[in-house]
């Protein structure tokens, strides 16, 4: 698949461009091992390489490329090893967050359920993971601890590679998340505990299968 991206009008086009090299991971444009070659790509895109330069550097910072000195930056692939250190990280922050959150406004009530809605009447996996992590993003909007926030951030763009790579190898059909509905429940009841622990349990209820299918490709 051809990737192109304008960027003329666009606010941060390093982050643009970050986000449409993950795409190029996930579909395969750009493969785990492979060096990344700014000339080419940079032509590719339609971009000049200062703004590519520091995208990648972005990439490398969460995981996705590995940057080797004087040889460049390759596709980093997926093992087991980074998988069980990264995998854990989120139902430790995300909890910490909702909890300096507190139980949430009635407008992010509101944006939460119609995140939820979306997600579950999206068709490919892409769009559900895309609104999965606005989700849990306005979960814990009212959070003022922003370094806590930019960690969550951070993991997130490390995990979905994995998650992502798993439901397309898998054929993952998206349903209905159970854990955001009871979530939800609890923190309208004002049951803030409650909701971390389901918070907690949506964050870790995907461990087991994954690890199995990597066990599986590196075997």
């Amino acid at each position: 698949m051809q990737a192109t991206l304008t960027v003329e009008s666009r606010p941060n086009i390093s982050e643009t461009l970050a986000n449409t090299l993950r795409d190029m991971i996930f579909d395969a444009d750009l493969s785990a091992g492979e060096r990344i070659n700014e000339v080419h790509l940079s032509q590719q895109l339609g971009i000049s390489r200062t703004p590519l330069r520091e995208a990648l550097t972005m990439l490398v910072a969460e995981g996705a490329l590995i940057s080797i000195p004087r040889r460049g930056c390759f596709v980093r692939a997926l093992t087991r090893k980074e998988f069980e250190d990264i995998y854990p990280m989120r139902s430790i922050l995300d909890p910490e967050a909702l909890k300096l959150s507190g139980i949430p406004s009635a407008q992010s009530f509101e944006r939460l359920e119609r995140i939820h809605a979306k997600m579950r009447a999206a068709k490919d996996m892409k769009t559900r993971v895309s609104l999965d992590e606005a989700w849990h993003l306005e979960l814990v909007s009212e959070c003022e601890n922003e370094v806590l926030i930019g960690l969550i951030k951070h993991f997130m763009h490390r995990f979905r590679r994995y998650g992502l790579a798993f439901a397309r190898e898998r054929e993952v059909i998206a349903t209905a998340n159970r854990e955001h509905v009871e979530i939800i429940l609890a923190l309208r009841a004002g049951a803030l505990d409650e909701a971390c622990t389901w918070l907690r349990k949506n964050l870790t209820s995907n461990k087991k299968p994954i690890l199995e299918w990597l066990d599986e490709r590196q075997g």
